[in-house]
């Protein structure tokens, strides 16, 4: 339609109004909300199905506290949707100093549980820093990037966004947690790769990586040097031949394994007796894909991987519309974060990736993993939703 002029009182022209596309009266995401809260409902009903048994006279006590957590979750992911995200930038330095604060509390008055120092217990609420940690690490890190975006190019900037991310990654890999310390480590890629940072630094910085891996798996234990712990190593190991030791450092995955391959087309239901027995290791938290595939079979599987696909695709697009650099590095880290989540955890269960203890976002049992993911929906949101208030004040509409 052309536009149309007509005389204002005040001696100005203004276009027609039905020219102005129309400013977005639901300012959230809706796949993206689709996709949040339907992985919330396979989590609920998973949770719910594979630990009635596991706690004598509370067969929901799992549930509920999921629910609980979820219902605090989302109610802070909509708090952070309608804050502005670029605040974050400004503070940058406090928001990393309170990362590794936090990580240092816990170790020193964090609970001890299975040989590692990972949380702090609050009643009710069991705080891990190693997971808000990475939440706080990408806000930290962009800013940064931000702040050096005429020198991303230079040896310094990627060395120093590599060792923010490396300092806490050790940290949290003492406590003993190496998938979050993994994960903070994919994080500082996925920023540096958005960045736009030279693929000559990404080539320095795998050959380091593998220098490392030699030297902490080969080197340090032939000198008697324990880097990891006995039990690390040999989850790091054991997916590679987990049958050579299928009582111990194969079990998890043979468990897994059979749990998955005897849920068929469309699952075991009730007789699931790897869940139902308690066959499976942690299958609430870090096998849940497991409980997924035994129960529900390739057809649960599938949903539960195509919501996947639907959230990632939904951040991604979310990172192609940012107003600004920061949010780009924002949703970039996020995305980053979930991927790699996802590909390890699934990836253990069907013994391709080594266990290393990383949960699955939005199913997996567990209060600090819950809210920190919904906190960084909360900001994807945030970010898609000044993204579609710029375009409407540049008169433009962004289409889903």
């Amino acid at each position: 339609m052309p536009t149309t002029v007509q005389a204002s009182p005040y001696g100005t022209s203004v276009r027609d109004f039905r020219d102005q596309p129309r400013v977005p009266a639901f300012r959230l995401d809706p796949l993206l909300l689709l996709a949040t809260l339907a992985l919330i409902a396979c989590s609920l009903y998973t949770i719910a199905t594979a630990t009635t048994g596991d706690i004598d006279g509370s067969p929901y006590y799992f549930l509920t506290r999921q629910s609980a957590y979820f219902g605090v979750g989302l109610v802070l992911m909509l708090i952070v949707s309608r804050v502005d995200y670029s605040r974050f930038r400004e503070w940058k330095a406090g928001i990393y100093v309170a990362m590794i604060a936090s990580i240092l509390l816990v170790m020193l008055a964090g609970v001890s549980a299975r040989g590692s120092t990972r949380s702090i217990e609050l009643g009710f609420f069991s705080f891990q820093a190693s997971e808000i940690g990475k939440l706080l690490l990408i806000l930290a890190l962009s800013g940064f990037l931000v702040d050096r975006v005429r020198r991303l190019g230079d040896r310094d900037t990627t060395s120093r966004a590599v060792l923010m991310a490396v300092f806490p990654a050790m940290l949290v890999i003492a406590q003993p947690d190496l998938g979050s310390g993994l994960v903070y480590l994919a994080v500082v890629t996925a920023c540096l790769f958005v960045a736009g940072t030279k693929w000559t630094h990404f080539a320095a910085l795998a050959a380091l990586a593998g220098v490392a891996i030699v030297l902490v798996l080969v080197a340090a234990p032939a000198a008697g040097v324990e880097v990891l712990k006995p039990y690390q190593m040999d989850r790091l190991t054991a997916f590679l031949d987990p049958t050579e030791n299928p009582r111990e450092q194969g079990y998890q995955v043979n468990q897994s394994l059979t749990a998955i391959g005897s849920g068929g087309k469309t699952g075991r239901g009730d007789l699931a007796t790897q869940t139902k027995l308690d066959f499976l290791p942690e299958h609430h938290t870090d096998f849940v894909f497991s409980v997924v595939g035994e129960e529900f079979g390739f057809v649960g599987t599938a949903i539960v991987l195509s919501l996947f696909a639907l959230l990632i695709w939904r951040a991604l697009r979310i990172l192609t519309m940012a107003k600004n650099l920061y949010g780009t590095l924002l949703a970039g880290g996020i995305t980053a974060m979930f991927m790699f989540q996802l590909f390890v955890n699934v990836g253990m269960t069907i013994g391709i990736m080594p266990i290393t203890g990383i949960t699955l976002p939005l199913v997996s049992y567990g209060g600090s993993s819950v809210i920190v993911t919904l906190l960084a929906l909360g900001l994807l949101q945030s970010i898609h939703a000044q993204a579609r208030d710029a375009a409407f004040a540049k008169g433009r509409d962004l289409a889903l």
